[in-house]
């Protein structure tokens, strides 16, 4: 612990020591989100390129000392983190792109990049000794609660709007979660679970509002970087929902440039739908986030009131980046170029960030000799029925080589 030095608020810039259980700023309120600031000068002294490189600890918890939690027992917990870092081997011709690399997060336990916050969640939980954690989700959150929760011997009780993809609801199923299952949007759910923690005391790891779990995000940049050398990409695109993951990713790099580790922090690409695009908008109109639809086949990042947006709006001007938003049509192609040119298998969300970049390309925001890193969120198998609008069908022969043969001749294949 003697590595945070204290609390800053995001509205305000008071501080406040830090205890590991403050969420918001006392002066402001629950809007006053707070960020943990490290001693950079302490932790550099161990931390190196050359300590990173001999950590044997292919895991997020290699960046112990960047973490705001006891990681004493984090041996005990499922892999978490250290996902392959891919270069593309065909998409770069077909987008005329000087080089591209896939950060593939769908290799975390629960199959998401969530898994990152929802580890440092429930090991925060049992160092302030709590049974029971809880959070509202689309689904990936809540199935990287559930998972790591039912590792670590903790109750979760999940709170999901009534649209949430039958793969993610079935992941909760088999991780014992308590599942409410909200009649009504994410709003709907995330408001009944911030009422159910106040009155039950629950450890809430609502992302947005406690301020740890960017902490826990932040480490797939930090993967990121060491896994180019420390020579990251000059863009780095991902989705975003309610902003921490995006706010996680600069976060992470800005660590790294305070620690010498890298010489700048990349632009940040953030790609929202344009069905639920309230960061966008913003952006676009220099104007405050106003409340949205959630109209988007892209759930994990269906959020139309965004309770983190100071920090990923400061994550776009900080990096000199930019908020793009796509149509699901892009965002399904991006899925079926994931997988028929690269081998990978993403939800709507996680194909969102290279349907971004394809657009930000077309448009001029990232130039075709500039190299970009996308980030991949989530696993496809998370959402079956979006992923069959895109995919290939299977087709029905009979058992007759004849027939397979004709298959092959109308379809090309040799």
């Amino acid at each position: 612990m003697r590595n945070m030095t204290h609390y800053r608020c995001t509205l305000c810039s008071n501080v406040y020591p830090y205890d590991g259980h403050t969420f918001t700023c006392p002066k402001c309120g629950e809007l006053g989100i707070l960020e943990i600031e490290f001693a950079y000068a302490q932790i550099g002294k161990n931390m190196t390129r050359e300590s990173l490189i001999a950590n044997r600890d292919l895991s997020m918890w290699r960046y112990g000392p960047l973490l705001p939690v006891d990681t004493s027992r984090s041996g005990e917990m499922l892999k978490i983190g250290w996902t392959p870092l891919y270069e593309a081997r065909r998409l770069p011709e077909l987008l005329n792109v000087k080089k591209l690399f896939i950060k593939d997060e769908s290799h975390n336990p629960s199959g998401s990049t969530k898994d990152r916050a929802s580890g440092l969640a429930v090991l925060n939980a049992i160092e302030q000794g709590m049974n029971t954690i809880a959070c509202s989700s689309t689904g990936n959150a809540a199935s990287s609660l559930a998972c790591h929760a039912a590792r670590m011997g903790l109750t979760s009780v999940i709170f999901v709007p009534k649209r949430a993809p039958v793969g993610k609801l079935t992941q909760l199923s088999m991780y014992g979660a308590h599942v409410m299952m909200v009649d009504g949007d994410y709003k709907a759910a995330y408001q009944l679970s911030k009422e159910a923690i106040k009155k039950h005391g629950w450890y809430n790891r609502n992302a947005a509002i406690n301020p740890i779990l960017v902490e826990g995000k932040k480490t797939v940049a930090m993967e990121i970087a060491e896994q180019l050398d420390f020579r990251p990409t000059d863009w780095v695109a991902i989705s975003v929902g309610d902003g921490c993951s995006l706010a996680g990713v600069y976060k992470g790099f800005y660590d790294f440039k305070q620690l010498g580790l890298i010489k700048k922090i990349p632009r940040l690409l953030g790609v929202q739908s344009s069905g639920c695009a309230p960061f966008v908008t913003a952006w676009k109109d220099n104007k405050p986030l106003q409340e949205t639809e959630e109209n988007t086949i892209a759930d994990s990042i269906a959020v139309g009131i965004p309770r983190n947006p100071i920090k990923a709006m400061r994550s776009i001007a900080s990096s000199n980046g930019a908020f793009i938003a796509v149509s699901d049509e892009a965002i399904l192609e991006g899925m079926k170029l994931l997988g028929h040119y690269e081998g990978i298998f993403a939800e709507p969300a996680g194909a969102t960030a290279l349907s971004g970049l394809i657009k930000a390309l077309e448009e001029g925001v990232i130039k075709h000799n500039e190299s970009v890193t996308v980030i991949v969120t989530g696993n496809g198998l998370k959402d079956p029925k979006n992923a069959q609008k895109t995919g290939r069908p299977p087709t029905l022969v009979p058992p007759n080589l004849a027939e397979v043969d004709k298959y092959l001749k109308e379809n090309g294949v040799k």
